[in-house]
């Protein structure tokens, strides 16, 4: 089965600092085939058979842990997901040329509880616009993220439980590159 991984803050403001061809080959170390990876963010396309996405994660944060003695979030879906992931956004102007860094997806590793996504939406502030679905947040930051307080750290603390943000373009980008 194909999968995308999205790894949590690596290579952001000289942190955390993993090469895409290690990345790459670690990957291939564990077992998985046909390993591609996109940008220095961390997104990670591969073929797996067996497991699951939890057991899939646990397998990647061990094995980076040992190699590189820090822990990396991971977040896992299927290709399928993805295609889903895609087509839920809410945000039908969202261009991936014109709006890519504008529409965001926060990728969440479960579904937030109801009152915990109530409390999220009360920081939504016009013009704005924020839309939970199911284990993914739709982010609509008219005026660009930088100028957001819907950072990821603050989905995190508001939702309790660890996410990773990509934009719309790598959202679209991963999504084309896993329907090969």
């Amino acid at each position: 089965m194909k999968y995308i991984s999205i790894l949590r803050g690596i290579n952001v403001s000289g942190q955390k600092i993993i090469k895409m061809a290690d990345l790459k080959a670690l990957y291939e170390a564990i077992g998985f085939e046909r390993v591609t990876t996109y940008i220095q963010s961390g997104n990670v396309i591969f073929d797996s058979n067996g497991a699951n996405k939890a057991d899939l994660e646990k397998a990647i944060e061990i094995a980076i842990k040992e190699k590189y003695s820090f822990h990396v979030p991971v977040a896992i879906r299927t290709h399928k997901e993805f295609n889903v992931i895609v087509d839920n956004c809410p945000y039908k102007e969202a261009d991936a040329e014109e709006n890519g860094t504008k529409v965001l997806v926060t990728f969440l590793h479960s579904t937030p509880e109801k009152h915990k996504q109530k409390l999220l939406l009360e920081y939504v502030k016009h013009p704005e616009r924020l839309v939970i679905h199911d284990s993914e947040v739709y982010l609509y930051c008219q005026n660009g993220y930088g100028k957001s307080k819907l950072t990821n750290t603050f989905i995190e603390s508001k939702l309790g439980m660890s996410a990773t943000t990509r934009n719309w373009k790598s959202v679209k980008t991963l999504n084309e590159l896993s329907n090969h």
